[in-house]
């Protein structure tokens, strides 16, 4: 299989992007999204997310962009939540005003929960998507306030920021073929038989 996925990279099917391949360590666990918030000086911990990037049912299919989450993420314990804060969150912001870059923003930190604990994937500076449609749904505080406290650099630790315990679900309808070649301008119908 990764014989075969070397060969389709290099084939140009992905261009540009197709032109240099990084082959990594492969780590076992269970992928989750986890978003905290910064102003600079304070981090707090917004939640938690997990997305289906497969096509199909029953985790088939090639990969998406991701075709629907739900929040928060059942696997992100409040040990796992803690152990994140800890081990990832809160080093990353300590080093960027260390360096005289604070941050200020939304971290999106792409997780895989292994056997030895929470391991890093990437950073995105931004809400995920579908991520955040599941996220912002639990969300039971105004919004303005909290991003207004990471844009002018104060007061974070002060806004209150509230989820509701209740989970939140995203489902994505794509035009039959996605990800691959598929018609452009497709309508999806049916969607008033959904209930």
């Amino acid at each position: 299989e990764a014989l075969e996925a070397i060969e389709e990279i290099f084939s140009g099917k992905f261009g540009d992007a197709g032109a240099e391949v990084v082959i990594e360590e492969w780590l076992h666990g269970e992928e989750i999204s986890f978003f905290a918030l910064c102003d600079g000086k304070a981090v707090r911990e917004l939640g938690s997310a997990q997305d289906h990037k497969r096509a199909f049912d029953g985790d088939k299919g090639p990969n998406t962009g991701g075709m629907g989450t739900y929040s928060p993420a059942p696997i992100a314990t409040d040990a796992v939540r803690s152990r994140v804060m800890k081990e990832i969150i809160e080093p990353t912001v300590k080093a960027m005003q260390s360096e005289g870059i604070p941050f200020q923003g939304i971290l999106f930190a792409g997780l895989m929960l292994t056997a030895k604990g929470p391991m890093l994937l990437e950073y995105n500076v931004r809400f995920g998507d579908p991520e955040a449609q599941s996220l912002m749904m639990r969300l039971d505080s105004d919004i303005v306030p909290i991003l207004l406290a990471c844009a002018h650099g104060d007061g974070l630790d002060k806004v209150d920021m509230q989820l509701k315990p209740e989970s939140a679900m995203c489902v994505v309808m794509a035009a039959k073929g996605y990800p691959e070649a598929y018609q452009k301008g497709s309508e999806i119908r049916g969607l008033d038989a959904l209930e």
